[in-house]
């Protein structure tokens, strides 16, 4: 079990003073991470890479399946600020971190229309998934579409959690709400926000028995202790794509580590790592959480 997953269930009381915290140890790490890249030598700042990654992606534990081996094949260390992919893009934006992974394409568009992004590159894919409690109070389960899920949520104004945060997620679910014809800012009583990653999220979601939209490795990282169920179907408005992103390193004051950044890229589209990733959670979840983009050594 993945150290995330391993965490006890936080009472929704409890979620904003968590939330609070978790925000001023991010402020303080991203500040403590961007002066030391700063005050570095620039041929060992390029050997350091800081790594802005959407939160799915370590609480689900890939990037403790991957990373180490990275580190160790290319002797360079890998410091990871795991936040909302709308964070992520912020940070990119602003030259704070050296490359992104994040999984929301329209917003990644944008930076790669600005030139702050001079390379996107998918890798991996699974899905979206909207769980909820296994009794399934609003009837989701025998709803023909997630769009039809997601009305009929509303229309029994069900308990609901959303992460709040910007995060690819977040954008999803408001795309979702909107395609349904439900209010952007719903007020519904029962409708929690959390401001918070996936693993927190589902905690709460699991501790008030409501419905939340949920990449499903995260899902099944934590569904063991948060007594939810999967209650949609694999279609293609939960499709769910995750995408390296390398930032113009001529844009911005702070040495963008790009070099490192490229070797990142290459090792995540190895035959050898792709492969690992099609496997990733088959031996404990009984089928794999991510599915590969690519199958062939890229082109030097």
């Amino acid at each position: 079990m993945t150290p995330a997953a391993n965490q006890s269930l936080i009472p929704a009381s409890r979620a904003r003073a968590h939330i609070f915290y978790r925000r001023l140890s991010l402020a303080i790490a991203l500040f403590a991470l961007c002066s030391h890249a700063i005050s570095m030598p620039a041929a060992a700042a390029d050997r350091t890479l800081i790594l802005a990654t959407t939160t799915s992606v370590r609480d689900s534990g890939l990037l403790e399946a991957l990373l180490p081996t990275f580190e160790e094949q290319s002797g360079i260390e890998v410091r990871v600020i795991a936040v909302g992919t709308g964070a992520a893009l912020r940070m990119g934006r602003e030259g704070d971190v050296d490359v992104l992974l994040t999984h929301a394409p329209s917003a990644e568009a944008k930076l790669v229309d600005e030139g702050i992004v001079i390379r996107r590159t998918p890798f991996m894919k699974n899905y979206f998934v909207i769980a909820g409690p296994s009794d399934d109070p609003a009837g989701i389960s025998k709803a023909d579409s997630p769009i039809s899920a997601i009305r009929l949520i509303a229309e029994n104004e069900s308990r609901w959690v959303s992460r709040d945060d910007d995060s690819g997620t977040h954008k999803r679910e408001k795309s979702l709400f909107a395609t349904a014809g439900v209010d952007g800012h719903p007020q519904w009583q029962g409708f929690e926000r959390t401001g918070s990653g996936m693993g927190l999220s589902l905690q709460v979601a699991g501790e008030l028995r409501a419905y939340i939209l949920s990449d499903i490795g995260t899902f099944l990282a934590f569904h063991e202790r948060i007594d939810l169920k999967a209650l949609s179907h694999p279609a293609e408005s939960l499709k769910n794509i995750y995408s390296i992103l390398q930032l113009d390193p001529t844009r911005f004051a702070r040495p963008i580590a790009s070099s490192a950044a490229d070797e990142l890229e290459g090792y995540l589209l190895e035959p050898s790592t792709q492969k690992r990733i099609g496997q990733f959670g088959q031996q404990r979840f009984g089928r794999p959480l991510f599915t590969r983009l690519h199958s062939k050594k890229r082109d030097p």
